[in-house]
């Protein structure tokens, strides 16, 4: 199992997770840590730039096959389109990224309440209109189009 911890410093867990290009993955069999990584993503591959990339986003991703994702703050947006492709994205004040894997595989990582500024994602940037929707990674490769208003998805076409 993988599990992707935001670093932005390299040194604690950070917040702001759609905009992290620097993550901790960690390699997990049973309950012990098997590999630790740095991954470091250009801006194209941060969360926040995929949801915005449209289809130019369907390349293979340095994150892909995660379980888990770890942060310090992560936007309602971002916890929704991870949880419908079946990550589990947690916000929590530990700020140590080696006893938050340790307190996650034990089952004590205390959650915190993620940020609610991008709740449904209605931000929009200067430049462009207002815009509900993401797309969305299937384990399979599949590739779809999520709206967070209604929770639903629809598979875009190949090509």
């Amino acid at each position: 199992m993988k599990i992707a911890v935001t670093s932005q410093n390299r040194k604690t867990i950070t917040g702001h997770a759609g905009k992290c290009r620097k993550f901790w993955l960690y390699e997990v069999a049973g309950q012990q840590v098997q590999d630790k990584q740095l991954i470091e993503l250009s801006i194209a591959q941060s969360f926040h730039e995929v949801a915005h990339a449209g289809a130019a986003a369907l390349a293979a991703h340095p994150l892909d096959g995660i379980s888990c994702l770890i942060a310090g703050g992560l936007g309602r947006g971002l916890q929704n389109r991870l949880k419908h492709q079946g990550i589990q994205a947690i916000a929590t004040a530990e700020t140590d990224p080696d006893r938050a894997i340790a307190a996650w595989l034990a089952g004590t990582l205390v959650e915190i309440d993620p940020e609610a500024h991008e709740g449904g994602h209605d931000h929009h940037h200067d430049d462009e209109p207002p815009h509900r929707s993401a797309v969305v990674f299937g384990a399979s490769g599949s590739i779809g189009k999520f709206d967070p208003a209604t929770m639903k998805s629809v598979a875009l076409p190949k090509g």
